[in-house]
């Protein structure tokens, strides 16, 4: 029995109709949705950050998310919705996306966010490649497909960058294609009281929080939120989360812009 034989056009009527039926790609969906921000959440697991110190971290980045200050800030915004992705981050060549893009504009939305980043485990623990980071995320914001009125990089760290692209430079690149680069930096205090480098490392002359000022931070409305210890991290990302979300300069903050750079602002948030 001769196969049967089926003219192109039928053929291409067929997979057009199949194409259709399975709806729109993830990426197609996306560049319909518009967001308020596309914010990328970057946090430092390097190997000064120890595994009660990252626990407490990883925490304090899920419950934030889901809080309910946060998604009153989400529903307040002209989109009523941000798209969030997560990266961990160390050397110069381990940067790894945790939780990709999510679009986040209700509860239930937040909680399976939350819930991804619970599940999965640590991704490094290596060196600080702070440059390297901010150029990893960049590649991500070009890649999400959602329609954002503001790009955001949360850079998170408690250590000065000790591996990869100079920090400066990748800041730069960011800040010239219209990204805003928030900080929060942490003093581990363990780390400090070991003294030597790694004392050093975590903090520098002048503080980690005015080294995230001259080198990380950058952008219309930029900030570095300080905090000296990990148990205060979820209070203090509810806080920072709210403030880029807004997209407002941080109440009560104090510092003039710095003249670096006229799109650079470099203002603290609690440091009054």
């Amino acid at each position: 029995m001769r196969g049967m034989r089926v003219c192109p056009a039928v053929s291409a009527i067929v997979v057009a109709l199949a194409a259709a039926a399975l709806g729109p790609s993830a990426q197609e969906a996306r560049a319909a949705q518009a967001v308020d921000a596309a914010l990328v959440l970057a946090a430092d697991v390097s190997r000064s950050i120890d595994d009660e110190e990252f626990a407490l971290q990883r925490r304090g980045y899920a419950a934030a998310i889901a809080d309910p200050e946060v998604l009153d800030a989400i529903r307040s915004g002209r989109h009523g919705a941000i798209a969030v992705s997560f990266v961990e981050w160390a050397g110069e060549a381990e940067q790894k996306i945790v939780v990709d893009w999510t679009l986040i504009g209700e509860a239930v939305d937040a909680r399976k966010f939350a819930a991804a980043l619970q599940d999965a485990p640590r991704s490094y623990l290596g060196r600080t490649a702070i440059g390297s980071a901010i150029d990893f995320s960049m590649g991500l914001l070009s890649e999400s497909g959602f329609v954002a009125d503001r790009e955001v990089i949360d850079v998170s760290g408690d250590g000065t960058s000790n591996q990869g692209r100079p920090v400066t430079q990748a800041r730069d690149a960011a800040l010239s294609a219209g990204v805003t680069i928030n900080g929060l930096a942490i003093f581990n205090r363990r780390a400090a009281a070991q003294g030597g480098f790694l004392a050093l490392h975590t903090n520098p002359p002048g503080g980690l929080a005015q080294y995230y000022r001259d080198n990380v931070i950058g952008g219309p409305g930029s900030f570095v939120l300080p905090i000296d210890d990990f148990r205060s991290f979820d209070a203090a990302m509810i806080r920072k989360l709210v403030t880029e979300i807004a997209g407002a300069a941080p109440r009560g903050a104090r510092g003039a812009a710095l003249a670096r750079s006229p799109e650079r602002s470099g203002r603290s948030l609690g440091e009054d």
